[in-house]
């Protein structure tokens, strides 16, 4: 019975209508055969044989029994890291180093792009015209000035990147409604008067971010006007966003090639065009815009970065990547600095972007990708064009790749969408947890950097704006030079727990114990002052800064590595979106004037405890070949956090315990075993 109830859903089941293999995105015989340790066999009537993994279908239909396993390709062809890539030369091909190279290259320009923000937005110092700086407004002299410190840089490539923001402290200079809805109250003279400045009509300012004229001062974007700043903050960001999501699903279905080249185009258009703003609305809604083609082309080329790669350069390259963003973001001041002018600045941003379309000529669509969805026929003329680039003899190919691939010319190209990932049992898990972990470390990013420049903490060095600046650039670079270390000795896994726990220790911490502190300041014998208070503050802000920003940027790298080719820039598309979320929660707060900001730092400590224990479900894609169909992600499960002792029983499930497992199969077939050097994720990369 159990028999006849297999090849009755085998066969679509009585009475039902079987899908197409190629409508709706849903997988191809190939899919299961590509995780599958033995080829299948056309049984009686046209029905599938039981294979010794199960195929699963993310969109619930199943085979129609008029495709059968022998239907599938080969998994010679299917095995991108373990025959083609090698065939190629791996990455010790002059070809294949020069297009890694021209993935870096870009990582500098959207370095500028994303912490252009930081310069562009930064809210000045103002005063009444003709009235001399004594009169400044009481939120930004000398003594508030701490509290100025409102922007916030987005995503690196990486990572992206990677991705600091600067503080938001006391915003009492940039809401008019405070002043403007009460009687003016006495204060000090070197402070002025909240009410009588906003009543001005004209006003001089002073940018401390190297330039001479910003977006703020050209309109007027203070008092009344000042929450026009924070909505051309994130306009960028909500661009990001959808731009992550839309490009993604794009990028997997026709390509990451055209994806990156429009994405190029129109970022130059949108882009210089943001320099022409002729008012705060055009310039929001450009930069939106501008955001949009921006999450195109870092998407497509963190997912060409990896998929060039073999298993154990994977990391190190998009390390690399990440650096060259850091640098943008290091020589950022310099360039404002030069430009003077904020236009200039956006202009000098973007122009860059103009050497990539020569990209159109000289980067070719992932190899992996094409032979991913079975489009052989341009994965052949690609093939060839390495070999020739590379001067390589096609008599070489020992494993027979090309003898292969001539014989699946005539197949059609089988695309998934990333909405089929909603019908699997790991997959679907896996990406959710890494979206959770990148918008935790993302979003409290902010609080751990506003506590630490905010103006609760009133540390003379971290007034200056460079000072600012560059202490988050560089805690930043820290954490990622200490994550080399750290995911080369334990792993991707082990790595993304470490830096959580840091995060939920730093996070609590400093909600539980500077309370303490604070509580027990207050008695005169305590020996406390509230200089110990910020001491404390400044530390675990600078852990937590350090540990989160690791947190987020290793979620975006072990999605793409989880993920399968087929659906890894819909894939990416969401955690970076969720990173996205998590970054946008700052200028939601400002906008706000800090309103919930406590609360808002409370529910992301609590949202670290949370990731602490989901992290232990995910799978350690260290040295292991990445996942090409969904049928490859499914059975990509966990491994123990610690490796086995010689001798020891593992307790996870085989690959041949999998199929009682899946539920598909009521007995396992004997005989069923692990080939050698194979691991609970498949087979180990050498």
């Amino acid at each position: 019975m159990a028999i006849d109830r297999r090849r009755e859903a085998a066969g679509g089941g009585p009475g039902r209508q079987p899908a197409p293999a190629e409508e709706n995105g849903s997988l191809p015989p190939g899919d299961a055969a590509a995780s599958a340790p033995l080829g299948g066999r056309a049984g009686p009537g046209g029905g599938a044989e039981i294979q010794p993994l199960p195929p699963l279908h993310p969109g619930g239909g199943p085979h129609s029994s008029c495709c059968s396993a022998a239907a599938a390709p080969s998994l010679l062809l299917l095995d991108y890291d373990g025959s083609v890539l090698p065939f190629l030369g791996g990455l010790g091909g002059g070809y294949q180093k020069t297009l890694v190279l021209l993935t870096w290259i870009p990582a500098l320009f959207i370095g500028f792009s994303q912490f252009s923000d930081s310069f562009l937005l930064d809210q000045p110092n103002f005063w009444c015209r003709g009235a001399g700086k004594g009169t400044e407004l009481a939120g930004v002299t000398t003594t508030g000035r701490g509290g100025d410190m409102g922007n916030w840089t987005s995503l690196p490539t990486t990572t992206f990147s990677t991705a600091p923001w600067e503080a938001a402290g006391n915003r009492s200079n940039s809401s008019g409604a405070d002043g403007g809805d009460t009687p003016p109250l006495p204060s000090p003279p070197d402070k002025g008067d909240n009410a009588s400045n906003c009543n001005c009509h004209a006003w001089d300012y002073g940018i401390r971010a190297g330039l001479v004229q910003n977006v703020v001062s050209k309109w007027d974007l203070v008092c009344d006007n000042a929450w026009k700043v924070h909505i051309a903050k994130f306009s960028l960001l909500v661009g990001l966003i959808f731009g992550y999501l839309i490009t993604g699903c794009i990028a997997d279905w026709v390509g990451r090639r055209p994806v990156l080249l429009f994405s190029i185009i129109f970022i130059l258009i949108f882009g210089l065009t943001v320099a022409l703003s002729v008012n705060v609305t055009m310039f929001s809604t450009l930069r939106f815009f501008e955001g949009f083609c921006l999450a195109g082309i870092i998407l497509t080329l963190y997912a060409l970065r990896i998929e060039l790669c073999p298993p154990g350069k994977r990391f190190m390259i998009t390390m690399v990547a990440s650096f060259v963003a850091m640098a943008g973001q290091f020589l950022m001041p310099g360039l404002a600095a030069l430009c003077r002018d904020w236009q200039v600045l956006q202009a000098l941003i973007i122009c860059p972007f103009l050497l990539m379309l020569l990209y159109w000529s000289i980067f070719p669509e992932s190899l992996r990708w094409l032979m991913a969805t079975q489009q052989f026929e341009s994965a052949k003329r690609l093939i060839l064009h390495f070999t020739q680039k590379n001067r390589m003899n096609p008599e070489g190919d020992i494993k027979g790749v090309m003898p292969e691939l001539e014989k699946e010319l005539s197949r059609r190209p089988k695309k998934v969408c990333i909405v089929k990932v909603v019908g699997t049992r790991n997959l679907w898990k896996n990406i959710v947890v890494l979206c959770v972990n990148s918008l935790t470390g993302y979003g409290i990013h902010h609080c751990f950097a506003r506590s630490m420049m905010g103006h609760e903490v009133k540390v003379p060095l971290l007034e200056n704006f460079y000072a600012d600046y560059y202490t988050t650039a560089s805690i930043a670079l820290v954490s990622c030079l200490a994550m080399c270390v750290v995911v080369r000795f334990l792993g991707r896994r082990g790595g993304l727990l470490l830096f959580m726990i840091l995060t939920a220790l730093a996070s609590l911490l400093q909600l539980g114990l500077l309370n303490l502190i604070g509580k027990y300041s207050q008695h005169p014998d305590s020996g406390m002052s509230d200089s110990v208070k910020d001491k404390f503050s400044i530390a675990f802000s600078i852990v937590g800064m350090f540990a989160s920003h690791a947190v987020g940027s290793l979620s975006v790298f072990f999605c793409a590595e989880i993920t399968p080719t087929v659906i890894r820039c819909g894939g990416l598309g969401l955690v970076l979106a969720s990173a996205g979320f998590g970054m946008l929660t700052a200028p939601i707060i400002e906008l706000h004037n800090q309103k919930g900001y406590f609360l808002h730092h409370i529910i992301f400590a609590c949202c670290t405890l949370i990731c602490i224990i989901c992290i232990l479900l995910l799978p350690e894609s260290r040295d292991q070949n990445l996942p090409e169909n969904i049928s490859n992600g499914e059975h990509y499960t966990r491994q123990p956090l610690l490796p086995h002792k010689k001798g020891e029983q593992p307790l996870l499930l085989t690959n041949a315990e999998l199929k009682d497992y899946s539920g598909l199969h009521d007995a396992a077939a004997s005989g069923d075993t692990l080939p050698e050097g194979a691991t609970a994720n498949g087979m180990k990369a050498m």
